[in-house]
């Protein structure tokens, strides 16, 4: 006779973590983040609201760990290793600019995106503890990945070497996110193209 099978708390665990995933991101899609409520996600995700708070102190931690979950799982989708982040490097700054911050328009006009990253933007300006957190985990390794790249166009004598590649940085997504959040124009890729192309005025090296 064979031993009963014993459940794997681990697997059990981890579905319940994606339906919680799946269950925040879905409503804050659909109704807003005000709207969205912890009993709200523990309901259509199918558990008690006691293991939320068992995992989480609130909503917003959840919504922050599940549009985490998103990122990471799109990076692996389109076939980002672990620890091999980076822009691409095709010897062309111009054209590797384009490619990256129109895949950036793409995203934020998504909406299984929009609504998550908004709520966590807003939620992040009253909750300083939450704002650190989506910034050390998502914002600031995406501003480092633009640096580094601009940082090689540097050394390859494309770009001014005196040039701070930060604030460069900052300048190329910082309008982007401005234009998105305040919806003051059309966020499109003839718009990304025009952030590369002002931008890069300010990197030619000078003679």
């Amino acid at each position: 006779m064979s031993e009963p099978r014993i459940p794997d708390a681990s697997r059990r665990s981890e579905r319940s973590r994606r339906a919680i995933f799946d269950a925040a991101l879905g409503l804050v899609s659909e109704v807003g983040y005000a709207k969205t409520t912890v009993e709200g996600i523990a309901s259509r995700a199918g558990v008690g609201k006691q293991t939320i708070y068992r995992w989480w102190p609130s909503k917003a931690a959840v919504l922050l760990d599940a549009y985490l979950d998103l990122a990471a799982r799109a990076a692996e989708e389109a076939g980002a290793a672990p620890g091999q982040a980076g822009l691409p490097d095709s010897g062309d700054l111009a054209a590797d600019l384009r490619v990256v911050l129109r895949a950036t328009v793409d995203e934020l006009n998504d909406p299984r995106y929009d609504a998550p990253t908004r709520a966590l933007a807003a939620e992040g300006c009253t909750d300083p503890e939450l704002g650190a957190r989506f910034t050390a985990a998502l914002l600031t390794p995406q501003l480092e990945l633009f640096a580094r790249r601009i940082e090689a166009a540097q050394a390859a004598g494309q770009a001014d070497p005196d040039a701070d590649a930060r604030l460069a940085t900052e300048l190329l997504v910082g309008p982007l996110h401005h234009r998105w959040m305040h919806r003051t124009g059309p966020l499109t890729h003839a718009y990304a193209d025009a952030l590369v192309d002002l931008a890069l005025r300010g990197l030619t090296p000078r003679p």
